[in-house]
């Protein structure tokens, strides 16, 4: 399991600190990069008429995929506890394939490394990939 350093968390704090106030856009283009990308993820969305990647639906879920992702850097220190009602709910309710959760991750650090190039740096890139890990863990964590 990926360990978070106290230097990885105050990177992770500090960049999403920046980064956080699009948000919006950040999960939007994100999950539309996830569904055009890897198109058998459309699946768990099956009920939406239009997956787009414009779509309402989509922007809208985007926004909450990184409210999630935002309350999860404010519980850094407990990512697993801190996600456990989010754990809950897609494991049993929703059940997502917990794979799932790291192509999101993966397409979430695309996404911040094209529009923060200059704030995306080596070693931030490092912290948010460890600090992401570890979120889909948390996410992953009702599933055993």
């Amino acid at each position: 399991m990926t360990t978070l350093t106290a230097k990885d968390k105050q990177v992770v704090r500090d960049f999403f600190g920046k980064v956080g106030k699009n948000a919006e856009k950040i999960g939007h283009e994100a999950l539309a990069r996830t569904l055009v990308v890897y198109p058998q993820t459309k699946t768990y969305f099956a009920h939406w008429k239009d997956l787009s990647p414009g779509s309402p639906m989509v922007k809208k879920h985007g926004f909450t995929v990184m409210r999630g992702v935002l309350d999860a850097v404010d519980k850094i220190d407990d990512i697993v506890g801190g996600l456990l009602v989010l754990s809950e709910l897609h494991a049993f309710r929703l059940r997502i394939d917990p794979a799932n959760f790291k192509i999101l991750s993966h397409n979430m650090l695309v996404v911040l490394a094209t529009m923060y190039p200059e704030e995306f740096t080596p070693e931030v890139h490092v912290s948010v990939d460890k600090f992401l890990a570890r979120v889909a863990v948390g996410l992953s964590d009702k599933y055993r």
